[in-house]
């Protein structure tokens, strides 16, 4: 069994400043841009409070390469304190970037070369995006914003509202260069699954947290909805068309999760065994592996693994001291090496509270977090990994 290490925590340094607030968002986004150079962020001027249609965030990156500057870049009115608007680079290119938006009634998907400042628009927004960056799969956002505040956005109300598993909602695929859309999975489709927790024809369904495999060959979805109060999630995975559906994970205790492979996601699950990070083969009752038992910190956490999946990086939400954890487990060495620990004022809670949501860059030395530990509201703060990366490897 290996020990937590305990090593001196390695250097960080805040990326951004007040008085404005700045973060990225969800931890399964392309934040760097493949040189790792440049940094994506948002930029707003409140916090503690659900955004309303008409508030502006803007869109910008950092430049790591001269004083952490601020470069403005785009604004949008289609966001949340969760996942953002979306915004990434676009996989594949070099310079160009991607983020949602509203325009009038509908949302909508910009997609920007930040050299040349040429800028397009696709009628549809924009969850995940395929690794070639060809095309993307999105599910409802009004339906989420309704569902699930903090993660859809305000200003299209959800049309199928009064409908517990509509046919004309659910995840939608986008041609990246046409902008052609297509509903390739019905929420009244899945709904009809069979699950142990008995008929969920009653339920009112919707989806999150999309996410491509490596290869682009499937992705990985939750079907979601209320027992009560408790929100229920199971894990499936479909064919990039939207066919051959496969539920991996059936308990309704699903949480976060990142593929390893194109064939097996880790996520956080209450598994018979217990609460805690397995890795499931994506196939029909295929094989079901837990991670880190006994040394990853014994809690759901956003998890990735860096480039040549040696190592999961992971968070966690406050302890009782307040203070969220983000560290690193060598998979070799089943060690867990602490990176920080970062407190986060009674404030930050709900809807609005800041997740760390630990992104690391393209060459797997650095890693970003968001988080208002310092008294400037939320900020970006950049962690060297590199000596502790190589004193391991």
């Amino acid at each position: 069994m290996g020990s937590t290490s305990e090593e001196k925590l390695p250097p960080i340094r805040q990326v951004t400043s007040g008085p404005r607030f700045h973060w990225f968002g969800y931890y399964d986004k392309l934040q760097f841009d493949p040189t790792g150079r440049y940094l994506l962020s948002m930029e707003v001027d409140f916090e503690h409070r659900s955004p309303r249609p008409d508030d502006v965030v803007k869109v910008g990156m950092i430049d790591l390469a001269d004083g952490d500057r601020w470069i403005e870049l785009d604004q949008t009115t289609a966001w949340c304190w969760q996942q953002g608007c979306m915004l990434q680079w676009l996989p594949g290119s070099a310079s160009e970037i991607l983020w949602n938006d509203r325009d009038g009634d509908h949302f909508v998907c910009h997609i920007l070369d930040v050299k040349t400042r040429t800028k397009r628009t696709i009628p549809h927004p924009v969850y995940t995006v395929s690794p070639a960056g060809r095309w993307a799969v999105a599910p409802d956002f009004g339906r989420l914003n309704d569902m699930r505040p903090g993660y859809g956005y305000p200003g299209v109300p959800d049309s199928h509202r009064d409908e517990l598993t509509p046919r004309d909602s659910g995840i939608y695929r986008i041609d990246l260069a046409t902008g052609r859309q297509e509903l390739i999975i019905r929420l009244a489709d899945v709904a009809r699954i069979p699950h142990p927790r008995g008929d969920l024809s009653g339920m009112k369904h919707y989806f999150n947290h999309l996410l491509v495999n490596p290869d682009g060959t499937r992705f990985e979805f939750f079907d979601l909805w209320m027992d009560g109060k408790k929100m229920i999630a199971r894990m499936l995975t479909a064919a990039a068309d939207g066919t051959d559906v496969r539920m991996l994970d059936p308990t309704g205790d699903t949480s976060h999760f990142f593929w390893r492979d194109p064939k097996h996601i880790l996520a956080w699950s209450s598994q018979p065994q217990g609460d805690g990070f397995y890795l499931f083969e994506d196939k029909t009752g295929g094989t079901v592996e837990q991670i880190g038992k006994g040394v990853m910190l014994p809690e759901d956490g956003h998890c990735t693994y860096l480039p040549g999946n040696r190592w999961i990086l992971c968070d966690t939400y406050p302890d009782r001291q307040r203070y969220q954890n983000v560290y690193l487990y060598n998979i070799a060495l089943n060690q867990r090496v602490p990176l920080g620990h970062f407190y986060s004022p009674p404030r930050y809670g709900g809807e609005w509270r800041c997740d760390t949501h630990p992104r690391f860059s393209p060459d797997g030395r650095s890693v970003v977090i968001d988080s208002p530990h310092t008294g400037q509201g939320r900020q970006l703060h950049l962690i060297d990994i590199r000596r502790l990366i190589q004193d391991r490897d």
